[in-house]
């Protein structure tokens, strides 16, 4: 298994070996960001609407979260993650900072699978993990927060339990279904008829139903005003 290396160290390393040979693009606000260039070395875990989030293999318990040029919200998830504190559900941030045109955050590494994936490889999500994302977003609420854009690529599963890994937008006041439309979803389809015998699930027909759904909240908003 691979040393632990503390915050300080991996640090450096961001600065060092990662920041001056890094290329981020937001081409669509509404689409993940663009990785167009990185160190080799390092290893792109996921890209959010907002910034890419990167590990080294020398470096076992943390990650970095690049925000790309541009891209509004780093002084607010670091705000977020203040008031988070320590909480199991949750990643923790170790350190923050604006360097060189990059602004960037230092994270404990959360492992495990996004509800998403679970669903393209037919991977089976037991209610205690649906439990455990609802009690998290309980106690984000406790901490003054609105959880905000929590679908099924933001939350994860590991070892039975549910964790959350994007909290970007925690700060945001305007009410969000997406959680609670989830969660109806996992009672009216997935247990009744998708856990019975977990298949996988082509992506093509993931992503449809996922632009379906945001065109269907997208037309409900409009009616509404």
């Amino acid at each position: 298994m691979t040393e632990r290396m503390e915050p300080q160290a991996f640090v450096r390393l961001v600065e060092e070996t990662l920041l001056p040979d890094l290329v981020l693009e937001s081409v669509d606000p509404h689409e993940p960001i663009v990785v167009r260039k990185k160190p080799d070395v390092w290893h792109k875990l996921g890209a959010g609407n907002y910034a890419g989030v990167f590990a080294h293999p020398d470096a076992h318990d943390v990650v970095v979260k690049i925000y790309a040029p541009g891209r509004d919200g780093f002084e607010e998830e670091v705000e977020v993650y203040r008031r988070l504190e320590d909480h199991p559900a949750y990643s923790q941030c170790y350190y923050s900072a604006e360097t060189d045109g990059h602004q960037y955050l230092v994270l404990r590494r959360l492992r495990g699978k996004t509800l998403y994936q679970s669903v393209l490889d037919g991977t089976r999500i037991p209610r205690q993990v649906m439990t455990d994302i609802d009690e998290a977003l309980a106690y984000a609420k406790s901490k003054g927060l609105c959880p905000h854009d929590v679908h099924g690529k933001n939350v994860m599963q590991h070892e039975g339990r549910g964790l959350v890994v994007d909290v970007s937008d925690f700060l945001k006041t305007d009410p969000c279904r997406m959680w609670d439309d989830l969660k109806k979803a996992y009672d009216k389809f997935y247990i009744p008829v998708m856990s019975k015998l977990p298949l996988p699930i082509p992506e093509w027909m993931m992503d449809g139903v996922r632009k379906g759904y945001r065109m269907l909240r997208s037309l409900s908003g409009s009616r509404s005003r």
